[in-house]
């Protein structure tokens, strides 16, 4: 190698480390800076670490258990009114949606061959009754009638002999009787008792005997052609069709002259002054209600809620669906509420007065079935407490254990979040502002949409 190239070989090192120094300088202050800007950020992490959450009082309010269902309305009384006879409708006296009261007339039936027997067991029911009338008031079997005559003959005997001994008895003791005269006075007196007596029996055997079988088979006949009587009535009866109840017709399906078919309602009669919700509950509600709980439905294109009274709780459940069925009766003086509406049953089942309160939204359930919620202490941390929950109304729950009134709890945002963390509270100005803030935004193209659009534009006029 020459010398020359020796010398342009160590010059061309030497302007090479120069060239190396400045780049390595520049890297090192790089480095300086990342790490100077990631300390700063770490800092800036550090101090902005408070959650912003929405927080509610505890206080103290009437709550109420209220057992909800789904429920029908039926009518408070209801009368599908099937003939016992068939024959054509003779006439219609109501008509669908007429007021009709109790015994009042609806229809009759063709009953023509009815009221001809009804007449003819009438007649023989009266003959019946007057030929008993005469029997037992106007005269007496022949039998019994010699009977009585006969007693009374011996009666009489009986009467003069007793005279005739007594008066010779005294002449007797006067002496100027024999005495074969007083003991001929004793014998006749003793034949004609014994006369009497036989007599006497003779005639209360007839009446005993005779004469009650008499008057049986006076009463057999009048008692069977009355039944036959009442028979023939109530076939007559039956023709004529009346409402059993108040109410309104809710139903009427034929016409005149059409004959109704066996087993068919002929006339429906609903009593809808009061109606019934029925609804099927759990077993587990339905053991805190009874009978008298206040109770409303609500019901579809009326603005309130109507009230009512809890009328039955069963006290069996439904073996298909293990349900127990109870009754809500509601007035109804306006017929608004209509038998076979769907409604929105809510029962009060248990109230309790003066009970600390959250908003259901505040109480976390763990895995294991505990619940929690976040209370902000004077640190303005969170700190998780356990409470024991009872009623749930709406979006309230009542805190039987664990906490106090006048404590604050996290309504929002506690799901997740560590116990101790440091948390702010947000106003209702900013959720309002939040809000205003978001719904204006909404009408704003997302970010980076204008600047998109000006670059299609861009890019287009490129083409161009």
């Amino acid at each position: 190698m020459t010398t020359q190239n020796f010398l342009t070989s160590k010059a061309s090192s030497a302007s090479t480390r120069d060239c190396h120094l400045p780049r390595l300088a520049a890297s090192v202050l790089i480095a300086g800076a990342i790490a100077t800007s990631f300390i700063g950020c770490s800092k800036e992490k550090a101090e902005e670490a408070v959650v912003t959450v929405a927080a509610a009082s505890v206080q103290k309010a009437t709550i109420q258990h209220v057992v909800e269902a789904d429920a029908v309305l039926f009518a408070l009384q209801q009368a599908a009114i099937v003939p016992k006879i068939t024959a054509p409708v003779k006439k219609f006296y109501v008509n669908r949606g007429s007021r009709v009261h109790k015994d009042q007339l609806l229809a009759v039936l063709e009953n023509q061959d009815l009221a001809a027997a009804r007449e003819d067991t009438k007649g023989a029911f009266q003959q019946a009754e007057a030929a008993y009338t005469t029997s037992t008031a106007a005269s007496l079997p022949e039998e019994v009638q010699k009977a009585t005559s006969d007693a009374q003959f011996a009666k009489e005997q009986y009467d003069a002999e007793q005279k005739v001994y007594d008066s010779r008895q005294e002449l007797f003791k006067q002496g100027a009787l024999p005495r074969k005269d007083m003991d001929q006075a004793g014998v006749t007196l003793t034949q004609a008792r014994a006369q009497y007596e036989l007599a006497k029996r003779h005639l209360e055997t007839l009446n005993a005997v005779v004469k009650q079988q008499e008057l049986k088979g006076f009463e057999g006949q009048l008692s069977s052609a009355k039944g036959k009587y009442m028979g023939a009535q109530a076939q007559y009866s039956y023709s004529e069709i009346h409402s059993p109840i108040d109410g309104f017709v809710t139903d009427r399906s034929l016409y005149s002259g059409e004959t109704p078919a066996s087993g068919v309602p002929l006339i429906t009669v609903m009593d809808i002054s009061s109606v019934t919700a029925r609804a099927h509950i759990p077993q587990r509600d339905a053991a805190l209600l009874k009978v008298g709980d206040e109770a409303s439905i609500e019901v579809p294109g009326m603005e309130k809620p109507v009230d009512g009274k809890l009328t039955l709780v069963s006290p069996a459940l439904d073996p298909n669906s293990t349900t127990v069925e109870v009754w809500v009766q509601v007035k109804n003086p306006h017929q608004t509420l209509k038998p076979g509406t769907s409604v929105r049953l809510s029962i009060v089942a248990q109230e309790v007065k003066d009970a600390l309160v959250v908003p259901a939204n505040a109480v976390l359930t763990g895995p294991d079935g505990a619940t929690t919620v976040m209370v902000i202490g004077a640190d303005q941390k969170a700190h998780s407490t356990a409470v024991k929950a009872g009623i749930k109304q709406e979006e309230n729950v009542q805190i039987v254990e664990g906490l106090k009134e006048g404590q604050t709890v996290v309504t929002s945002g506690a799901y997740g979040l560590p116990d101790g963390s440091k948390v702010a509270v947000e106003k209702e100005g900013d959720k309002d502002k939040d809000k205003d803030k978001d719904e204006k935004g909404g009408d704003k193209p997302a970010a980076g949409e204008g600047k998109d659009a000006k670059g299609d534009k861009d890019s287009k006029g490129d083409k161009e």
